[in-house]
């Protein structure tokens, strides 16, 4: 009589180490990879930096919109021409004192 062993098949073996591997692998890839939780959590900070980025210079453009409307010919805002002659071109009444 023989006495049986109990040791598992090579080939199952070879099975699971293989099966192992590459749920490993997938699970890495899911996590770390091109397309990853990661890198989508890295792209959503991104698209919110720079939405807020862009709504920055929208406030900016429509400020500059307003001034160069407030300045074209069709409409003149005399408070701001004196604004602007005084600090662009360094225009001082006669009246007023000068500190530096």
């Amino acid at each position: 009589m023989s006495i049986p062993t109990s040791r598992p098949a090579i080939g199952a073996t070879l099975y699971f180490a293989l099966a192992f591997s590459l749920s490993a692998y997938f699970t890495f890839a899911a996590v770390q990879g091109d397309y990853g939780v990661f890198r989508q959590v890295q792209i959503q900070a991104e698209s919110e930096a720079l939405a807020a980025e862009r709504d920055h210079i929208a406030a900016e453009l429509a400020e500059m919109h307003n001034k160069t409307q407030r300045l074209s010919d069709t409409y003149l805002d005399l408070d701001l021409l004196d604004e602007q002659a005084r600090s662009v071109l360094g225009y001082v009444r006669a009246d007023e004192i000068v500190i530096r």
